[in-house]
């Protein structure tokens, strides 16, 4: 990514210059983690910013704080559990009517489930795979008036088995990596982009609370990683707002792998 630097040292926001400024832009599970990264560098390129999480402590949080940080901007989040298909598309609908447009969607949200066993599978699937198809099919009439696009959040663990499987975060995750390069092929004629962002071990809660609680599986997955680090939400949401803009303006379709040199195979 290039494009010209601009520090406000009064509240220490650099940014990128991505020809985001109002545009609007959903989020889900923006409360926390990659997706409150992924909030956090959308205001700072002047866009507007709906986000949803399902966890009515966490959306508040998110709101005041973000309200302190970004105080010229807006950033309006909701409680929401994208399960809920109607509350969905109530929402998807509900922000295009409010802000008059929708930009971009980032289909985030995961509910992280990894053990082999029905429940597992059926809450995945509905969360994961279902949540993100609703969001999309009911803002793509929105996102072709305003040429816009999408962004998926997908993970490494999409194209590489590992300590997820066997249970169904790994699968749902390359489900949505085949849907969004399909769905970049289908409505690319119409002006719209899709591109998913596969990210490989990032910092988050997860990982905070696996170090806490397994330190020594914590070390194992932090040996795997050649750069000997993990990475950090702000890395992957960065890419999330360079795909996402007119910089990007050419590249639909990709699996844009974000892991540090973690996956070792080829991506053909």
């Amino acid at each position: 990514m290039t494009g010209i630097l601009l520090s406000i040292c009064s509240q220490k926001i650099v940014r990128m210059y991505l020809g985001l400024d109002k545009k609007v832009v959903l989020v889900t599970g923006g409360s926390r983690g990659i997706g409150r990264a992924t909030v956090e560098s959308f205001l700072k390129e002047g866009a507007t910013v709906h986000f949803c999480s399902r966890t009515p402590e966490t959306v508040q949080k998110a709101n005041e704080d973000l309200a302190k940080k970004f105080p010229d901007a807006q950033a309006i989040g909701v409680v929401l559990d994208v399960g809920d298909v109607d509350k969905l598309v109530q929402w998807v609908e509900r922000c295009a009517q409010e802000s008059s447009r929708i930009d971009v969607v980032v289909a985030n949200v995961s509910s992280f489930h990894t053990e082999d066993v029905a429940d597992h599978w059926e809450k995945t699937f509905q969360t994961d795979w279902m949540g993100t198809w609703q969001m999309i099919q009911t803002a793509i009439p929105h996102l072709e008036k305003s040429k816009g696009n999408i962004v998926t959040i997908a993970s490494v663990s999409g194209r590489d088995i590992d300590f997820t499987a066997p249970g169904p975060y790994g699968p749902m995750k390359a489900c949505m990596i085949h849907y969004t390069q399909g769905l970049a092929n289908r409505i690319a004629g119409r002006g719209v982009r899709a591109n998913v962002l596969s990210p490989g071990n990032i910092f988050t809660d997860v990982f905070a609370e696996i170090e806490t609680g397994a330190p020594e599986f914590f070390k194992t997955q932090l040996d795997k990683n050649p750069m000997g680090r993990l990475g950090t939400p702000a890395e992957i949401a960065d890419c999330v707002v360079f795909l996402a803009s007119e910089r990007a303006s050419f590249v639909s379709g990709a699996n844009f792998v974000v892991d540090g040199a973690l996956c070792t195979g080829v991506q053909l």
